[in-house]
């Protein structure tokens, strides 16, 4: 079991029972799916673009992905509907915690100028955005082999009702949120 769900396990519900004041453990948030998104405009004139970007994804989140094809067609965009013009993955369970444990303490203090990440970027309902900008910072991407530098979305999704429980439950699992 990862290191992360044992803290959630032991720690952190305890710590987010003191705070919110739950009256029972299954009231408290948890983290349900994160979900790796990465939009590949130049798809659309270059296939090996998206083959290339489905291959870093992968190899970061450890799990298949699926290619997002385009929805609608949009002229000015020169994008077609059923286009394939992207690539995501969600991590459940072991394979989430697995991530998050990377993301936090491998890859972002590689990203450079770093000061946290934004606290303000909750949708209301309790789930958290991040923007990546480049791939390269995952130790598991090789720096020789990476044709193009793309960026990430990711899409932490949390039981949380409101965002100062899932900006507190983030905050336990050591996210560095900019003061």
């Amino acid at each position: 079991m990862s290191r992360l769900k044992d803290l959630y396990k032991n720690e952190i519900v305890d710590a987010m029972t003191k705070k919110f004041g739950y009256k029972n453990i299954m009231e408290v948030p948890k983290l349900d799916k994160i979900v790796i998104n990465m939009g590949v405009g130049e798809a659309k004139e270059n296939a090996k673009a998206l083959e290339s970007a489905v291959k870093d994804l992968e190899t970061i989140a450890g799990q298949k992905v699926v290619t997002t094809k385009a929805k609608k067609a949009v002229a000015n965009f020169k994008i077609r509907e059923g286009m394939a013009i992207g690539c995501k993955v969600t991590l459940r369970g072991e394979k989430m915690y697995e991530f998050l444990d990377r993301l936090v303490n491998l890859a972002l203090p590689r990203v450079r100028d770093f000061r946290g990440v934004n606290p303000n970027a909750f949708d209301g309902r309790g789930n958290y955005a991040l923007g990546i900008k480049e791939q390269i910072i995952f130790p598991e991407i090789e720096y020789d082999k990476v044709d193009k530098v793309r960026g990430m979305d990711i899409i932490f999704v949390t039981t949380a009702k409101t965002d100062e429980e899932a900006r507190e439950l983030l905050t336990q699992f050591n996210m560095p949120f900019a003061r």
